[in-house]
Parts: structure tokens; sequence; C-alpha cells
């Protein structure tokens, strides 16, 4: 068997950074999730909107405000608390994390 050729210091550099260049395996394509658009100030349309659908939902509440009208958190809140004052809903629980009200009979 032929004796094995050395290689110089830099061929075997250049081998070492030619190798190895994969990285980590990535384990799935990452699912990204759509950001909300929710409207964050009122305007006439979805004021008119909140006045009409509201008083016909059993079930009121922050989260089914933002949900049901695309109306940011905050807005849902100052809506609701519009609603008690003129007794549209009525309140069923208040919390300071949670409001639950119902349509006022």
């Amino acid at each position: 068997m032929a004796p094995k050729v050395q290689q110089t210091k830099a061929a075997k550099a250049a081998a070492a950074l030619a190798g190895g260049k994969k990285g980590k395996k990535k384990w799935n394509k990452g699912k990204v999730k759509d950001k909300a658009q929710h409207v964050v100030i009122l305007d006439q349309e979805k004021y008119d909107r909140i006045l009409k659908d509201v008083p016909t939902y059993k079930y009121v509440s922050v989260s089914v405000l933002v949900d049901r009208l695309k109306i940011g958190g905050s807005l849902a809140r100052v809506a609701l608390r519009q609603l008690e004052e003129d007794g549209i809903i009525t309140p069923v629980l208040k919390h300071s994390k949670q409001a639950v009200y119902t349509r006022a009979q």
C-alpha cells in the first residue's frame, strides 16, 4: 500500500470549513397564526352594530364582543360599561378581571 500524501495546513483548514454546513434539524415548518385585525377606534358603523346586536345576546362579556364584533378588548370594556349605564344589559357577575352580563328584561 502506497503511503498517504500529507495535506498542507491551508488545505486542511479549507476542508474543515467546507464540511458541517447543514446546521440543526428543523422539526416543523412553524405554523404562524395570523394576527387579528381588530378595530381600536370606534366608528359610527361599529357603534350602531353594538347597539343593535348586543341586546340580543344572552351572554355578554368582553371576550364575546371581541370575538363577534372584531373590536379591541379595551373598546369592548368601555362599550359594556356604557351599555350597562343605559340599561341595555344587566350584570350577572362583576369582577376586576372578568365581567359577565346578560340582556335586560
